[in-house]
């Protein structure tokens, strides 16, 4: 499809006699009707700032230069600084030194026409490789869209996460406290049970007294009624045993079986020396033989 507008072709020169030489040429051209372009202006300069101020807006540049070395490298610094400021950018050969008199006008238009056929070429021959860039550039719109939608989904989940790693926090921060509140606790449990500890083994080295019913005692010992309790106080309080207590009808020892020993010396006693008791009882003030020796 032919464009609506004709293509801008610029032309550059190295001076002000090559603009007369081109113009001359251009008279029996008709560049419009073969090639649907026109040739907007003819630039006269070396000066690369200038150039790029002359072309701005320009689909195609021409740069015309001798084929001389000076020549070679003004085309290519133009093409160097002007190959981003429009869409093609060609060289143009001058075959001819720049006696105007004798220049041959068909020369011209035959190398500009040539020119604007390289430059067509060209671009044909990058539309492929402009196709697969459309590709490519459509190819990664597609994924932009797709990044977009993982990137929106993604700063969901990382406030989802934020938020959950807020409540973990949170109750991070609240069990350390309760954890620092059990510790104390812990702390003073161990303390509370190491004065236990010392208080139980303090108590476990002393030898605490049992109390039995005297009665009972030697009922269970001997199977017999006791009868002569008063005698019972009598000698234990004359032989004075050792951690043994006699009194108000009970008798206090470190054990039952402890006890139960010093119930069988008295019934020892009270068999064998049964006649001489009453004897010895008077022998003794009341103050000395006192039976209430243990209170309940």
């Amino acid at each position: 499809m032919d464009a609506i507008n004709p293509i801008d072709v610029r032309i550059i020169v190295e001076g002000a006699s090559d603009v007369e030489i081109v113009s001359r040429a251009m008279q029996n051209i008709a560049l419009g009707a073969e090639y649907h372009i026109t040739i907007s202006a003819i630039i006269p300069t070396t000066n690369p700032d200038i150039a790029k101020k002359a072309v701005h807006g320009a689909d195609i540049v021409l740069i015309a230069t001798d084929v001389d070395a000076p020549g070679r490298e003004l085309a290519e610094k133009f093409k160097k600084c002007l190959k981003d400021q429009v869409g093609h950018v060609e060289r143009m050969k001058f075959p001819f030194g720049h006696d105007v008199e004798y220049m041959d006008p068909s020369i011209i238009r035959k190398e500009i026409k040539n020119a604007i056929i390289r430059t067509g070429l060209t671009s044909i021959a990058n539309i492929h490789k402009f196709r697969k860039l459309e590709d490519q550039l459509m190819e990664s719109r597609e994924n932009l869209i797709i990044l977009a939608k993982e990137k929106k989904d993604l700063e969901i989940e990382n406030q989802k996460l934020y938020s959950t790693n807020k409540k973990l926090t949170d109750s991070n921060d609240k069990q350390a406290e309760k954890l620092k509140i059990m510790e104390d606790e812990f702390r003073n449990a161990k303390h509370r049970h190491a004065d236990i500890k010392n208080k139980y083994q303090f108590l476990k080295s002393k030898q605490f007294f049992e109390r039995f019913s005297l009665k009972k005692l030697w009922k269970e010992s001997f199977d017999e009624e006791l009868t002569e309790e008063e005698q019972i106080y009598f000698i234990s309080n004359e032989f004075k045993p050792e951690k043994i207590i006699i009194g108000q009808g009970y008798i206090a020892a470190t054990s039952k079986d402890a006890a139960k020993e010093w119930l069988k010396i008295i019934r020892a006693v009270l068999i064998f020396y049964d006649s001489k008791i009453e004897d010895l009882k008077e022998e003794f003030t009341d103050e000395k033989f006192n039976p209430n020796l243990l209170k309940e």
